[in-house]
């Protein structure tokens, strides 16, 4: 697709010039380009002083004739991947060079738009905020925008968005430094006509890789070991995210369980009944039995 890209937005190329281009081989290239033919794609070499590559009379495919909107939603698709698997990453920055002029910068700003962080907080709400859509545009355009965020308005340059686990977050600029708003919590969003510039040395997996270890910490302070039957295991990973690490294997499994305070820990596992044995701390045994005896104040008269 690249290599069609830059011969519909360039005219003639030689195998040298698209090598250059793409980072590959010139072997590669006229491998590249033999294979375009031999598929039916319309191209074709010209030899000679000034010869190269040329698609017949300008053709363009359906590959090729992407218009500025449809190159921004294939870079808005592709951009999460990029984050994950290196290959993407670079097939993403040829493309980018292959596109037109015109087309490169809203096509970069789609590709690093949004990232997705499949690792679980715990939370599964399933449903996109209905302002995604229009935060994603703010971000890709480069606009600025004034939220309703817990009762106060702020005008902020939209940087980034991140899927965690079906729970939106956008990261943005503020007059008070870099901030993290979760989607669902914002009341209101009206996008501006007034641009701003990103960061130069911004870098959006960078920027959550770096919320997360803050939050991490924070949810991180105390730790529980207990044990669980091996069946019941994906339930309780699926409950608390990543903060369910397993120990020891076997048919029944040890994990450690972290949490903020001792009660938060005591409150998840309540429900669990006997399926979940908590070994220490004691503190959250305490609290375990402090809910228990509370349950039966309430349930346990007949």
């Amino acid at each position: 697709m690249a290599v069609l890209l830059l011969m519909q937005s360039r005219g003639r190329v030689t195998a040298a010039e698209i090598a250059a281009e793409l980072e590959v081989s010139v072997a590669t290239t006229r491998r590249d380009l033999e294979a375009l033919s031999s598929a039916g794609i319309p191209v074709y070499p010209q030899a000679g002083r000034g010869g190269g590559w040329s698609l017949l009379g300008g053709a363009r495919t359906d590959l090729t004739g992407l218009k500025s909107s449809e190159a921004r939603a294939l870079f808005l698709l592709l951009g999460p991947a990029a984050a994950i698997a290196p290959e993407a990453k670079a097939a993403l920055r040829k493309l980018v060079r292959a596109l037109p002029s015109t087309f490169r910068q809203e096509a970069e700003a789609a590709a690093d738009a949004i990232v997705v962080d499949p690792a679980g907080w715990g939370e599964h709400r399933r449903v996109r905020p209905v302002l995604v859509d229009l935060l994603e545009d703010a971000v890709v355009r480069r606009r600025k925008t004034r939220l309703t965020y817990s009762g106060r308005e702020r005008l902020i340059d939209p940087l980034g968005l991140v899927d965690k686990d079906d729970t939106w977050y956008l990261i943005a600029g503020t007059a008070d430094g870099r901030r993290t708003f979760r989607v669902d919590r914002i009341t209101d969003a009206e996008v501006s006509e007034e641009q701003f510039t990103r960061p130069a040395d911004f870098d959006l997996t960078r920027a959550w890789d770096e919320v997360v270890t803050t939050m991490e910490a924070r949810r991180s302070t105390t730790t529980a070991t207990a044990t669980i039957e091996a069946r019941y295991l994906p339930v309780l990973r699926n409950h608390f995210g990543r903060h369910c690490e397993v120990l020891v294997h076997g048919d029944r499994v040890r994990v450690a369980l972290t949490a903020p305070t001792p009660l938060d820990i005591a409150r998840q596992l309540a429900g669990w009944g006997d399926a979940v044995i908590v070994e220490e701390p004691q503190s959250v045994r305490d609290e375990l039995a402090s809910l228990a005896a509370q349950l039966t104040a309430v349930y346990g008269q007949r």
